[in-house]
Order: structure tokens, then C-alpha cells, then sequence
């Protein structure tokens, strides 16, 4: 797969137009569009620019190797999950050292 091609397919994967892309990067979308058409490719500036927007490494987009299709779930993300769970833990004991208490002061 040549490197427009991989532009292509991660900025769809990221959902992102050509516009959105130039804007994070700060070219015209008419460049973005030669790189995707292979007219022109992306300087090293811009290629590490373009793998940070898309979170991959320089070596997947330039060398000719397959790129995850499935987005997998950054670092961040995980944290989020791993507290969301922890605040229900939490939420759940309180509720039933709550719910205890007040059986042990209604039976006497």
C-alpha cells in the first residue's frame, strides 16, 4: 500500500475530511489531496505531524506494511473504564454498608 493510500485510509478511519486534516496539520487541503493522490509527498515535518494526528508510527506510514484497520483503546481511554468501575465499586459498598446499617438499627 503506497503512502496516499495509507492517508487515505487512516484520515477515513479517524473520520476526518480532507479539510479537517490540513487544518491540524496547517496545509491547504489541496495538499492533503496530492499526497492522497501521490502527486506529492509529505515532508519529514509533516510526516511525523501526519503519524502523530493519526497515532500511528513515521516507519507504518512510509514503509510498506499493514496499519490496524480496528482502533484499539488508548491508555486514556482504559483509565476512564478502569474509574468508571471503581466509582461503581465504591457507589456499591457504601449502598450496602448503608443498606446493613439500617437493617441492624430496624431489628433492634
Amino acid at each position: 500500500m503506497n503512502l496516499g493510500d495509507k492517508i487515505v485510509k487512516l484520515r477515513k478511519k479517524n473520520n476526518m475530511t480532507q479539510e479537517n486534516l490540513a487544518e491540524k496539520l496547517k496545509v491547504t487541503r489541496q495538499t492533503i489531496s496530492k499526497w492522497e493522490l501521490n502527486e506529492t509527498a509529505p515532508d519529514i515535518k509533516e510526516a511525523k505531524e501526519l503519524a502523530s494526528v493519526f497515532k500511528v508510527s513515521i516507519n507504518d506510514l512510509v514503509y510498506d506494511r499493514k496499519i490496524e484497520t480496528e482502533s484499539k483503546p488508548n491508555q486514556e481511554e482504559l483509565s476512564g473504564i478502569i474509574i468508571y468501575i471503581l466509582k461503581i465499586a465504591v457507589f456499591t459498598a457504601l449502598f450496602l454498608g448503608i443498606f446493613s446499617l439500617i437493617i441492624s438499627v430496624l431489628n433492634g
